[in-house]
């Protein structure tokens, strides 16, 4: 098949050397994407911030056994890869909002076709795809 046809996925169509080298694994974007949003946390961030602005004590609430050091952490890197913006109100105490920024909301629409995927193929017992 060419590389043209439209209806090969581009992760196929693309070529890749055989073997593939280390080098171009590290500086793929796909691979460095699923290293940056593929911890525990850092998904579920993504997804609740795309429903709408938190403040960080709301944020926490709503993340059932994410620590403060973790969740401030997950936040400070999804704002470092300009996912995420962090806006702090001048009040008395300050007040910080976290929402996504223009690159955050546009993750949201392939993460839930890959959400939707990974549902559509878990098994009943197990919460992974089926073989």
């Amino acid at each position: 098949m060419s590389g043209t046809n439209t209806d090969m996925p581009a992760v196929i169509a693309h070529e890749l050397p055989s073997p593939v080298p280390l080098d171009e694994i590290a500086a793929c974007p796909v691979t460095d994407l699923f290293r940056r949003i593929g911890d525990k946390w850092s998904m579920l961030v993504v997804i609740l911030l795309g429903k709408r602005a938190y403040r960080y004590n709301e944020l926490h609430r709503s993340i059932e056994g994410v620590s403060q050091r973790m969740l401030t952490r997950t936040l400070r890197t999804l704002e470092d890869d300009g996912f995420v913006r962090r806006e702090v109100y001048p009040s008395v105490p300050p007040s910080v909002e976290y929402s996504l920024t223009p690159l955050g909301v546009s993750l949201l629409a392939p993460l839930s076709a890959l959400a939707e995927w990974a549902v559509a193929n878990a098994s009943p017992t197990s919460s992974g795809p089926t073989a």
